[in-house]
């Protein structure tokens, strides 16, 4: 996905026509996200209205309740005692029950000559009772009543009745009291209630400020999340587009790329390695060389529409009901080769391989020559695998996404393509393999691969490369990417001569053309073959002949 991004920008720069589809699909993100910005900040404003709203129901209300006891502290300081009070019945019940209200104190202890007279007063009274005579009735004083708060039921409350009573025993002092403590006790509600509405004022204005702070703090986060998000919708909508051309797919969560988009990588690269040919081999890697014999087929590749059977498919398209022609209804003229061909691609991926850029240049090689002989022969059988201690086979996307291993176990890449060939039918086979360096491991009688003996290693791969040249048809061809060791080179050349393959010896950059020019060496020929017929052995090259002279053309090719 990365390169893919870099791609899109590095198009744009020069695309005019992409440049302006991306600045579209920018600025509509961008639209996208100045609406989720207005959104967001009109529901912030909507809170502010709600705590406005709120502050001004909570004033109005306090408004009325100070009003309401400014007009009861007016009637408290207007209040006439003659009567019972009906605006203030709960004040004035609170001040005639107040504790500390004088007269709600006991009456105060009586001094030594109260006491004196009292027990004088005591005296005579007994004298009296002695000598017969009657007492006179007892005179009731002021200040020994019973107090007032004692003359409720439960000691908390007053009935109407006992309002009345308890406020026409109260003397004037007494009653000018009972007015300054309801006053006080309006005055106390409401300063209680300018603390509480000052209070929820404080709560308001601090969720107020909060809610500032929120929605500029948001609106900071949104506009530098703007950018972001045109950036997620931009990678969103390439990554949309790669889905639906089939380049990418979603597995396990993460996206990853498709043969369809490996196999079109491998166009590219062969476009760019063919430039680089002379003008007959790219002729020839097309397919110059023609049978002039065709068949009548279903239509298999886009390509193949110039050849087309119009009337025939025509007529396949109304036998079916159909209107127009389809996939399903086209035919074509195909040209029918003589040759089937079998086609191996090993490669080395040793750790070593990872340095230079040497893998990635093996990877890239073979793909360009994967695509080759498939254009050149749609039904050929093209076998790739990879080998470093083990051989792996791949398909083209394993291929691509291929890392460096362990060891050079050439002898067992030997052994798989002697396999694969050897049982192929193909009157064409090829192999063509890629390394780096010397055999360095190979695998025992006990199937355990064992590493560190070059010696052994190179007698088991000249040994495979012995069975490998019992197989007929085949031309091989290893490839060695040049090294700073002379011995590299003679190791490959030994298992190259035992195989009877040629050996090109070339460096990373070269790699795709040399390939190239390698598989169009190869004709077709004009007759069918029924088996392949195994190959005469090779004169041995003397003097100047034309296979020795062939040979050194190879080499030159190979650098």
């Amino acid at each position: 996905m990365d390169g893919a991004r870099r791609l899109v920008r590095e198009e744009a720069e020069k695309d005019s026509e992409l440049a302006a589809r991306l600045a579209r699909l920018r600025e509509r993100l961008r639209q996208q996200a100045r609406r989720r910005i207005t959104r967001l900040l009109g529901d912030y404003d909507r809170k502010g209205g709600e705590l406005d709203a709120t502050a001004r129901r909570s004033d109005e209300e306090v408004a009325q309740r100070i009003a309401a006891l400014e007009a009861r502290l007016k009637a408290a300081r207007s209040l006439s005692l003659s009567r019972l009070p009906l605006e203030l019945p709960e004040e004035v019940q609170a001040a005639i029950l107040l504790p500390t209200a004088s007269w709600n104190q006991p009456p105060p202890r009586p001094g030594l000559g109260a006491r004196i007279r009292a027990a004088f007063a005591r005296f005579v009274a007994w004298l009296r009772r002695l000598f017969g005579r009657r007492a006179a009735a007892p005179v009731a004083k002021a200040g020994r009543e019973v107090p007032i708060a004692i003359a409720s039921a439960d000691g908390r409350a007053l009935g109407a009745s006992a309002l009345g009573d308890a406020i026409a025993r109260l003397s004037a002092p007494q009653q000018e009291e009972l007015r300054e403590d309801i006053a006080g006790a309006v005055r106390a509600e409401r300063q209680g209630l300018a603390r509480e509405a000052e209070a929820k004022r404080r709560a308001l204005e601090a969720q107020r400020r909060q809610l500032e702070e929120e929605r500029r703090e948001a609106e900071r986060r949104a506009a530098a999340d703007t950018e972001n998000r045109v950036r997620e919708g931009e990678e969103r909508r390439l990554e949309r587009e790669l889905k639906e051309r089939g380049f990418v797919a979603e597995r396990g969560g993460e996206l990853a790329v498709t043969y369809g988009l490996v196999e079109r990588f491998a166009r590219l690269l062969l476009e760019e390695e063919s430039r680089q040919l002379p003008g007959d081999i790219r002729l020839s890697l097309k397919g110059g060389a023609s049978t002039g014999v065709y068949e009548k087929a279903r239509l298999l590749r886009a390509e193949e529409v110039a050849h087309i059977d119009l009337p025939g498919s025509l007529l396949a398209a109304r036998l079916a009901g159909q209107r127009h022609i389809d996939e399903t209804t086209s035919y074509v003229y195909r040209e029918v080769t003589s040759e089937r061909v079998h086609v191996v691609l090993a490669f080395d991926r040793s750790g070593s391989m990872s340095e230079g850029g040497k893998l990635e240049a093996a990877k890239k090689a073979l793909l360009a020559l994967y695509v080759a002989v498939r254009r050149r022969y749609p039904d050929a059988i093209v076998d790739v695998f990879a080998f470093d201690n083990e051989v792996r086979v791949l398909d083209l996307v394993e291929l691509w996404e291929c890392t460096a291993g362990a060891f050079t176990n050439t002898a067992e890449a030997l052994r798989a393509a002697h396999l694969l060939l050897q049982a192929s039918r193909a009157t064409r086979r090829e192999l063509y393999l890629i390394t780096d360096g010397l055999p360095e491991a190979y695998t025992a009688e006990d199937g355990r691969v064992r590493s560190g003996q070059l010696d052994v290693a190179m007698e088991h791969a000249l040994e495979r490369a012995r069975e490998l040249a019992t197989v007929s048809a085949l031309r091989s061809t290893m490839i060695l990417l040049k090294s700073e060791h002379p011995e590299y080179e003679a190791a490959a050349r030994a298992i190259a001569r035992t195989m009877g393959g040629d050996l090109l010896v070339t460096d990373p950059g070269r790699l795709g053309v040399e390939l190239l020019v390698r598989w169009a060496h190869g004709t077709e020929v004009e007759r069918r073959i029924a088996t392949p017929a195994p190959l005469p052995p090779a004169p041995a090259a003397r003097g100047g002949g034309p296979t020795r002279r062939r040979r050194r053309a190879d080499r030159r090719m190979g650098g």
